[in-house]
């Protein structure tokens, strides 16, 4: 059973950082890029970052960009999203996903955390 499951989110002030960690289990989550995405209250959900299945590939939103970085370590089956110089539109649930074959290609999600950036 694909699970993702997200920590880390939590209520930070303006200019402070967060790590957030998504532990990926029931699937070699090494063979598979995975990526962050956000949604912000009365907002679509956004695309945040990806990250390729070795590590080599990263992508991210322009408004992030400079201030996020994802990684991740396959020995530990865990992706992480370090959040600095944070700021309140950063304000919203965190998502891990992965498309994930397992009979047939499948759309995965965490139960997101909350990261709240405010004074």
């Amino acid at each position: 059973q694909v699970q993702l499951v997200e920590s880390g989110g939590g209520l930070v002030q303006p200019g402070g950082s967060l790590r957030l960690s998504c532990a990926a289990s029931g699937f070699p989550s090494r063979n598979y890029a995975m990526s962050w995405y956000r949604q912000a209250p009365g907002k679509e959900r956004e695309l945040v970052a990806s990250i390729s299945s070795t590590g080599s590939n990263t992508n991210y939103a322009d408004s992030v960009k400079g201030r996020f970085t994802i990684s991740r370590d396959n020995a530990k089956n865990t992706m992480y999203l370090q959040m600095n110089s944070l700021k309140p539109e950063d304000t919203a649930v965190y998502y891990c996903y992965a498309r994930v074959w397992v009979a047939v290609w499948g759309d995965y999600w965490g139960q997101g955390t909350q990261v709240s950036v405010s004074s």
